[in-house]
């Protein structure tokens, strides 16, 4: 997987397939993404199968987003945990016919991220700095998904061995002498097969683009 697997804490582990519900959601409108459908089964039923598929949609989605802002991994996973109980606690606050789910729950995020950030008196970065009543782009949204597409697509061309030190080092948030503890490796070795790992995946990336 590319992403750091979160579990959300309504339901048990994460699903490793496309999100599925246990159970009958509304008939999704034409103009309601599959994402808006869940997000009002879990309004209107409080659906903990639809906030499931919810959560294992937007989890790894929102830590990217937030991580591109300059936040540490450990740190971006505990927003997503806090955006995504925002969304269980203040789900009868959306209303689809104003937003859609990945406009409100990105929405969201943004706002906690600033927060955050003001607490710590920081800067904020550009990409923050705007009217928060304001939804976010739906082409940045799109853009962001279909890059984390390309880096899977890439991530997946690589030699597992590479794969395995690139994840643990940039989406487990690891050091290079962790790596080296974790997996019992010599220190070069972890080092060469990261360097090694990057090198292909600009190529890659390079190509998918």
């Amino acid at each position: 997987m590319m992403e750091t697997v979160l579990e959300h804490p309504l339901a048990g582990p994460a699903q490793t397939g496309p999100p599925q519900t246990g159970r009958a959601v509304p008939v999704q409108a034409p103009q309601m993404s599959q994402a808006t459908v869940w997000l009002v089964a879990v309004r209107d039923q409080r659906d903990k199968d639809a906030f499931g598929a919810l959560f294992d949609y937007f989890a790894p989605r929102l830590k990217g987003f937030i991580m591109r802002s300059g936040t540490g991994a450990a740190q971006a996973e505990e927003i997503v945990q806090d955006v995504m109980l925002t969304v269980w606690r203040k789900a009868e606050m959306f209303d689809p016919h104003r937003a859609q789910a990945s406009a409100w729950i990105y929405q969201i995020a943004r706002n906690r991220q600033i927060d955050i950030i003001r607490k710590e008196s920081r800067p904020i970065p550009d990409e923050l700095a705007q009217d928060p009543e304001a939804e976010p782009d739906a082409s940045q949204i799109l853009a962001f998904d279909q890059e984390a597409e390309q880096l899977k697509t890439a991530l997946d061309l690589l030699q597992p061995d590479q794969k395995e030190m690139i994840e643990k080092a940039y989406l487990g948030d690891l050091t290079h002498q962790e790596i080296s503890v974790q997996t019992g490796l010599p220190l070069g070795t972890v080092k060469s097969r990261i360097r090694l790992g990057l090198n292909r995946l600009r190529r890659e990336l390079k190509g998918l683009r």
